[in-house]
């Protein structure tokens, strides 16, 4: 029987975010190895697979297709019966409204400003300034939500947290100081003990 094709980079949060699921869940899956610097997600057999040229892109082990980390999480949540996925609606919208935020606020500014700083090799002065003071803002939104409970939405894990982890632990290589939130700090021990990841600050 086939298993689950994951392809992605694994440098990348997004693709990270979905391995991580996979493998707390359980879930049987070849990973398949795609260099985004290389321009691999560019070729036309990758395209073929997925059009929109990124990663992580999953084929299910019937041949169907999917796209987008926060979707791919969601849907092998759900497959599993997780209790990452809540069943409440109340519960699972608050879940999903975290995953909207991630793609919308806290991507766009600390995973860039680490791409930029981290890979492409920018120096301050040749980054956008204002993707600090974006970044900022989008770690101390979570400052306060992780002030009143132990995960972003409740009291248990849920894929928010695999979802929101996975560029905030690496947050230091974008130039974000984690020491300013430590509630921050903390949840990002608590998931990584979860998920049973090494320590992105001591690796």
């Amino acid at each position: 029987m086939s298993k689950l094709k994951i392809y992605g980079d694994c440098r990348s949060g997004n693709c990270l975010k979905v391995k991580w699921t996979a493998d707390h869940l359980g879930v049987d899956y070849d990973w398949m190895e795609i260099d985004v610097l290389l321009g691999s997600t560019r070729t036309e057999e990758f395209l073929t697979l997925n059009p929109s040229g990124q990663v992580p892109a999953v084929i299910l082990p019937d041949g169907r297709a999917l796209s987008q980390s926060n979707a791919i999480i969601t849907y092998l949540a759900g497959l599993a019966d997780s209790a990452l996925l809540p069943t409440d609606l109340f519960e699972r919208a608050k879940v999903n409204e975290w995953l909207f935020w991630e793609q919308y606020t806290h991507e766009p500014s600390v995973a860039v400003r680490r791409f930029q700083k981290a890979f492409l090799g920018k120096t301050e002065d040749e980054i956008d300034p204002q993707l600090m003071a974006k970044g900022r803002r989008a770690l101390g939104q979570m400052e306060l939500a992780l002030g009143a409970a132990p995960y972003l939405a409740g009291a248990a894990l849920t894929v928010a947290d695999i979802a929101l982890v996975a560029y905030t632990r690496v947050a230091h290589e974008g130039g974000f100081d984690l020491a300013e939130f430590p509630a921050v700090r903390r949840w990002i021990a608590r998931v990584e003990r979860d998920l049973a990841l090494e320590s992105a600050e001591a690796a």
